[in-house]
């Protein structure tokens, strides 16, 4: 994969659309596992309410609006590129029922008289010919973002901002990571119609610099910690929630929590892709995707900030393992 090839973008969207979108092909494994479950995007947009804001009953953006815009502008600005159909977890559901059938026992309610959506969503776009290699794991460029409704005052009306997060980076196919980094992360994006969020996709794509995230991850192949090493990380991993403030400042923060920590331990010892040498060093790629591998587990509302607080943590042992600067995580 090449510079030319990764920065093949459309200098607007006045061009004609010439991305390939493969409505066939999708990312099957599970890209995050908390209490989601699988949807469709013809499923979002066909059985799921749209919500409305309850000043002037005005809908606001739907996630089938949203994927549909991601893609479209996917479709535009890598040309060429075959594009996989969305894959996208949903969790959270808002359940309802017609009128009609408000005094109904559930056990008889008919499908027809069920209304749901979901408030929180997440997915991600692959597009498979844009791959290269690290360490022997192939990884894929990907596109993707989340929707929460919680996130929007609903009750208001049209014209507020609404709320949405877009990423773009790499999965490793190993395990499904999603390898999201500092510079590929767009946060949180404010917006008030599909115009400003059509705008906000287009600006990440074109700011986004995937050859540069693709040195940053291959530079942590050639940084290893020794047994001794991860075992003060992990300890200080834990105890870093626990500083008080004035001394947590300075310091890279880390967003997982125990659950997760617990998760890189395991793994250490028996992931099959990215467990430890025999001497018990492990390198640094392969202590980010254990990172990345329990971040699996978070819920989408956190997946985003989690993702970037692995990468900044591995940067900062990088750095100082190049002792240009130092990490609280291992002095």
């Amino acid at each position: 994969m090449d510079n030319t090839t990764l920065t093949r973008v459309n200098d607007h969207l006045g061009n004609n659309p010439i991305g390939i979108a493969d409505d066939t092909l999708s990312t099957d494994r599970v890209f995050i596992q908390a209490n989601t479950i699988p949807a469709t995007l013809e499923e979002i947009r066909s059985q799921h309410v749209i919500p409305v804001f309850l000043k002037d009953n005005e809908c606001a953006i739907s996630q089938a609006d949203f994927i549909e815009t991601v893609i479209e502008v996917a479709s535009q600005s890598y040309y060429g590129e075959r594009i996989l159909k969305p894959s996208i977890r949903v969790s959270h559901p808002i359940k309802g029922r017609i009128p009609e059938a408000k005094d109904k026992p559930v056990n008889q309610l008919q499908d027809w008289e069920k209304t749901v959506y979901y408030e929180r969503m997440m997915f991600v776009i692959e597009i498979p010919t844009l791959t290269d290699n690290i360490d022997g794991n192939t990884v894929t460029y990907t596109i993707g973002g989340v929707k929460s409704y919680g996130e929007d005052n609903l009750y208001n009306k049209k014209g507020v901002d609404e709320h949405f997060k877009l990423f773009c980076g790499y999965k490793v196919r190993a395990c499904t990571n999603l390898s999201v980094w500092s510079d590929g992360y767009a946060g949180d994006i404010k917006v008030k119609n599909l115009d400003q969020l059509r705008n906000a996709v287009l600006n990440m794509l074109l700011t986004f610099n995937p050859v540069d995230q693709i040195q940053r991850m291959r530079s942590l192949v050639n940084h290893s910690i020794t047994e001794q090493q991860f075992a003060q990380l992990i300890g200080r991993c834990r105890m870093f929630q626990y500083l008080p403030a004035k001394d947590k400042e300075g310091i890279d923060p880390l967003l997982f929590g125990d659950q997760q920590i617990a998760s890189v331990c395991r793994d250490y010892y028996r992931d099959n892709s990215f467990c430890r040498t025999n001497d018990g060093t492990i390198n640094l790629w392969k202590l980010y995707n254990l990172y990345t591998g329990s971040n699996k587990s978070t819920y989408i509302d956190q997946f985003l900030e989690r993702s970037v607080s692995a990468s900044r943590l591995v940067e900062g042992i990088r750095d100082s393992l190049n002792n240009t600067r130092s990490s609280w995580y291992l002095n």
